[in-house]
């Protein structure tokens, strides 16, 4: 089951949100998003645990407790949308620019 970590301290790296989750089972993969110019952490994580039991676990357990002064929230991760999610230029039309 992937899970879906959030409104976690910036401070936070793969290494410490791995020893959150271990406690409650086995960790197959940490995924800790940056942003692409600081390289800095976003605020959230994916965790991959393989027994359903040991994640749904993990969920009761942390979910809502606190971390560096920061409430962490914990859900099962949503499958990613269609089409990849980013957007580029002008994407989806917006006007028309044949009259000009």
């Amino acid at each position: 089951m992937r899970l879906f970590i959030g409104n976690l301290p910036h401070s936070y790296n793969e290494e410490k949100v791995r020893e959150i989750f271990a406690e409650h089972g086995e960790v197959s993969k940490v995924a800790v998003p940056t942003d692409r110019y600081t390289n800095a952490p976003r605020g959230f994580a994916f965790v991959d645990m393989p027994n359903d039991e040991e994640a749904n676990a993990a969920i009761s357990s942390v979910n809502g407790t606190e971390h560096d002064g920061r409430e962490i929230r914990v859900e099962e991760a949503r499958p990613p949308r269609e089409g990849g999610g980013r957007g580029g230029y002008n994407r989806g039309g917006g006007g028309n620019r044949d009259r000009w």
